[in-house]
């Protein structure tokens, strides 16, 4: 497998070409990114593969990661109970 073909977001299948090309057209940020490529828009919502898009982002424009914007994030798609969030911030 060349490293063309390496897969950044698992959840979505984006490789790093795709990711790299979003960059090369403009995506300068992890937003960015995630709407060219849907990478972060899978299951995990970008915990898998955040910190990799930042790094190629890095590598790419020279960007200090400190400045590279993250992504927003958005509330569940299906309504959960105050409970249910409690206990996630407990963990």
């Amino acid at each position: 497998m060349s490293k063309k073909d390496l897969i950044i977001c698992r959840c979505e299948e984006v490789t790093e070409e795709e990711i790299k090309k979003a960059i090369r057209e403009g995506a300068d940020n992890v937003d960015a990114v995630k709407r060219a490529t849907r990478a972060g828009m899978g299951l995990c919502q970008s915990h898998t593969c955040y910190t990799l898009i930042v790094k190629i982002i890095h590598e790419m424009t020279g960007k200090p990661i400190k400045e590279i914007l993250p992504a927003t994030h958005r509330s569940p798609i299906r309504p959960i109970t105050a409970e249910i969030l409690a206990k996630s911030k407990n963990m």
